[in-house]
């Protein structure tokens, strides 16, 4: 078993930072970096971009609402068109970044409102994700399961990576449930191992309807924002040895082991 651990990094602004993604670099093999809009500047970006190089991280833009004040995580009434040119803006901006330090995007992630909006709105993913393949339709969409998202990026024949969000919970279709509801952000350590073990084991996840659904992510992500990111990557990690998988970024998921 060879899966993705992934988590969004660069989500500071100017002077004050958010995680700890130094040393969440040093356990991840996959970042999601903020674009600017939701979070994130020129040089927090340019920063995040040279540590994940380092370190073999590969590097994805996280792309949301022009939202700093609400960190992405509110609804913006915003023309498809004018968003679908957000999403070109936000990438062009990291692949800038990234190209000017010897790198690429490899992938990209819809972030907060913006992201759960699309994941449940099939009229409204499809505009943003033919943005992305007219932008570089080599670039992977990394997504927790989505029918909308999945359905628009095989018409334009994108590459779909499926993420499984360790603290968070889904409902029985796999999307995210709201945050404002009791339990859909999971705070405990060992709840969260518990379901990332289940996962690996027996491939379900249990819903916020107390269900069992099927799943099998490519990746795994840790908030990177919430307290105790660092600690929490280093624990899911340790379970995917357990399980004797290993952790490797996802542009090499499919690569023949070394």
């Amino acid at each position: 078993m060879r899966i993705d651990l992934n988590a969004d990094l660069g989500e500071g602004y100017g002077p004050w930072p958010m995680g700890d993604d130094e040393a969440l670099l040093d356990v991840l093999s996959s970042a999601n970096i903020a674009c600017g809009f939701h979070a994130g500047d020129p040089l927090i970006m340019e920063r995040t971009v040279r540590a994940a190089l380092a370190r073999g991280v590969d590097i994805g833009a996280h792309v949301g609402f022009p939202d700093r004040q609400g960190f992405g995580r509110r609804v913006m009434q915003v023309e498809r068109d004018e968003l679908a040119a957000m999403v070109v803006y936000q990438l062009g901006a990291l692949a800038g970044i990234a190209r000017a330090q010897g790198a690429r995007v490899t992938h990209m992630s819809f972030h907060g409102a913006l992201g759960n909006m699309a994941a449940a709105d099939a009229e409204l993913a499809a505009p943003l994700v033919a943005a992305v393949a007219r932008f570089d339709p080599d670039l992977t969409i990394l997504t927790s399961p989505s029918r909308a998202i999945e359905d628009a990026a095989a018409a334009h024949g994108l590459r779909i990576a499926k993420t499984f969000l360790a603290d968070r919970a889904c409902d029985r279709d796999g999307l995210l449930v709201p945050r404002r509801l009791p339990g859909a952000v999971i705070h405990d350590e060992a709840l969260v191992l518990e379901r990332v073990r289940r996962l690996l084991a027996e491939g379900v996840v249990v819903t916020h309807e107390g269900e069992r659904l099927a799943l099998s992510p490519d990746s795994i992500l840790v908030h990177g924002d919430t307290p105790g990111a660092v600690a929490l990557a280093r624990a899911v990690r340790g379970a995917v040895a357990e399980a004797g998988g290993k952790v490797v970024p996802l542009s090499r998921r499919n690569a023949a082991p070394a």
